[in-house]
């Protein structure tokens, strides 16, 4: 793949409309869609537009769902596909958040990579970033030390029974995090790869503590 991937704005499901209103960004995770995430609408703060995006590629027979980026070789993957992925998030958001007030990423998994690396990639654009068992990419960019700067609010949740996601990548993520972010981090003792009641009730406060500070 030697070009970024491209969303398709017609699969986007939307909330309300963002112009004039915090937008909050839902990037599900591997083999999942944009239904996945925006099934948690209804439990985060109404003042936010919620737009729940859909990953730009498959994922190999028989996996379902969508993916952000290949998946096979987890632990040696090339940075490369992950800012790739970030890429084809800021050239939508280019086209459709111009008239909100504020912008907020909330990604699970391989979404939360792809929302950490946008981040990194554009530190002015973002509010903050919600990292759902996820984990910071590997690798130097270019806006990391402008990120180590401004230090934006980071929430970072995983579940202590999470085996996905390789330790490596957990340790380099809980090493250069509190670098880069003003971090909010929350390990879940019986949480495996997935979201809790009690995460999702955290998740919830981090955002009202936004919206209080946007305000």
């Amino acid at each position: 793949m030697s070009e970024n991937p491209i969303l398709d704005p017609d699969v986007v499901l939307w909330s309300d409309e963002p112009a004039g209103r915090p937008l909050l960004v839902l990037l599900h995770g591997y083999g999942a869609d944009e239904h996945d995430l925006f099934a948690l609408t209804p439990h985060l703060p109404a003042e936010f537009a919620v737009a729940a995006v859909r990953a730009p590629l498959e994922p190999p027979f028989p996996t379902p769902g969508r993916s952000w980026y290949p998946i096979e070789g987890l632990e040696s993957r090339d940075a490369v596909h992950t800012t790739r992925a970030a890429h084809a998030l800021l050239t939508w958001l280019d086209e459709v958040a111009s008239e909100a007030t504020s912008i907020g990423l909330l990604g699970f998994s391989q979404g939360a990579a792809v929302a950490l690396q946008a981040l990194r990639l554009d530190p002015e654009r973002f509010a903050f970033v919600i990292n759902l068992s996820g984990y910071a990419t590997p690798g130097e960019l270019p806006g990391d030390a402008d990120l180590a700067e401004r230090r934006p609010p980071v929430f970072w949740g995983r579940g202590a029974l999470d085996e996905v996601i390789p330790a490596a990548l957990v340790l380099h993520t809980t090493d250069w995090l509190p670098g880069h972010s003003d971090l909010v981090g929350r390990i879940y003792p019986e949480l495996r790869h997935a979201v809790s009641e009690h995460e999702l009730a955290d998740v919830r406060a981090f955002l009202e503590k936004q919206l209080g500070q946007l305000g």
